[in-house]
């Protein structure tokens, strides 16, 4: 979503992951920046680039992105420019399930559960006590999905194990 410190603490609690931005929240982000009567060509000509067989074609179809709505549009290309390393990095994983990871959607999901639960509460009378809450609703959560598994994933099961020798 492009929190302000995120992937900085991203890279110091999980050296090794990698940062991936949310394409749906980009396209939201530049919808709101272009004209009404742009937004139909600029999303459909935006969404071509997670539809790419690889990450070569994907960088292509986002540099003929910028070239063309580059003079209508300076403020966004040079956005996006800025956050490009960060655009195209579910292209190192399998294809099977780069839907999964191109969007935050999993991880909102999870969100929407704590915030549906936590607004009951008033307040956390500690923070240890916020701990505590968000632990278990994750437990519970884990609990409730564990035998779930996320399209493309069990297809590629070996090659995700592999990652974590």
């Amino acid at each position: 979503d492009g929190v302000v410190g995120m992937k900085t603490a991203l890279a110091k609690t999980y050296p090794q992951a990698h940062f991936q931005r949310c394409l749906v929240h980009v396209m939201r982000n530049i919808c709101a920046k272009v004209r009404v009567e742009d937004r139909e060509a600029i999303m459909n000509e935006f969404k071509q680039i997670h539809q790419q067989a690889n990450k070569a074609a994907a960088v292509d179809v986002l540099h003929a992105f910028y070239a063309k709505w580059d003079k209508s549009y300076n403020h966004v290309i040079r956005n996006l420019k800025d956050i490009e390393p960060d655009l195209l990095v579910f292209y190192n994983y399998p294809k099977q399930f780069r839907a999964s990871i191109y969007s935050t959607n999993m991880i909102e999901s999870f969100n929407n559960v704590i915030k549906r639960k936590a607004k009951p509460k008033a307040e956390f009378p500690t923070e240890q006590s916020l701990d505590t809450f968000i632990g278990i609703q994750a437990m519970s959560y884990n609990d409730r999905y564990f035998n779930r598994i996320h399209k493309g994933f069990g297809q590629v099961q070996d090659t995700l194990e592999s990652y974590f020798d």
